[in-house]
């Protein structure tokens, strides 16, 4: 009744106490493919299935690495993604050269938490249309944090984004008391396979369009407790993970195009 109205900017409340802006840059989020993030008490994984525009083009990313000690998964617009992970890149490197340590994780999340809600309050500007997951290490171990058009972040152990995300929802809901005490490659199978949960009966994880990332610290040895860098498994690397989940296609078998019917650029 009142969406018209009140839609037309980001900084007008609905008589519902609603912000119509706010709630379409969350449905951006939901037609982004999916992305699923997990932490144990040794190490924090993301998983994410890519998405190519047609036949003739490659796949997106969409896990990146920010520092050696931070990774991040998009879904949704992917050149919002492209500003807020420039910024965390430029505070990353200015907390190096300033204080010479790495960011602590938490700060980063804030800060581009706050940049975001700052949008929902200066008129002329418009929310960023895209979420994300950040996984990271610091003093404590490792951490998982969300974060949503709105501006809000939150620490999760265990979360999924972007379109038909419920399904992987569930399957982290029914499984969650095994990660925390899980090992680096029991955490990848289940991220594997609550992506897998997701997509539709006719479509398989391939090397083409599936990326991991896994961050954590050394269990044992001599550099027990010391940060492992973020490491991006892309291209023929997925393939002994895809195998080792044992719910994957053929690692070599090419995979079909996602996003037909897409009616903007997500995930681009």
């Amino acid at each position: 009744m009142f969406r018209n109205n009140y839609d037309n900017d980001a900084v007008t409340f609905s008589p519902q106490g609603r912000i119509f802006q706010v709630e379409y840059a969350q449905e951006a989020v939901k037609q982004g493919s999916v992305v699923v993030g997990l932490v144990s008490k040794t190490h924090a994984v993301l998983v994410a299935l890519k998405r190519n525009a047609e036949e003739l083009s490659s796949y997106q990313k969409k896990v990146i690495g920010v520092d050696d000690h931070l990774g991040v998964a998009i879904a949704g617009l992917a050149s919002d993604a492209r500003v807020l992970l420039n910024f965390m890149k430029q505070q990353s490197l200015a907390s190096k050269m300033t204080y010479g340590r790495p960011i602590p994780l938490e700060r980063v999340v804030n800060q581009i938490g706050d940049r975001a809600q700052t949008n929902t309050q200066q008129y002329g500007k418009r929310p960023y249309g895209v979420g994300l997951l950040v996984a990271g290490v610091d003093e404590t171990g490792p951490h998982l944090f969300e974060f949503v058009p709105s501006g809000m972040t939150q620490e999760m152990l265990a979360c999924a984004i972007g379109g038909r995300s419920q399904m992987a929802r569930t399957y982290l809901e029914r499984h969650l008391d095994e990660f925390e005490n899980a090992t680096r490659d029991e955490l990848i199978k289940h991220g594997l396979r609550a992506l897998k949960e997701s997509m539709s009966q006719d479509k398989e994880l391939t090397v083409e369009n599936t990326s991991v990332g896994v961050i954590g610290t050394v269990a044992e040895g001599k550099r027990k407790g010391k940060v492992e860098s973020f490491k991006l498994y892309d291209g023929p690397d997925v393939g002994p993970l895809l195998e080792a989940s044992g719910d994957s296609a053929d690692a070599g078998e090419p995979a079909s195009a996602e996003a037909g019917g897409e009616s903007m650029d997500v995930d681009s």
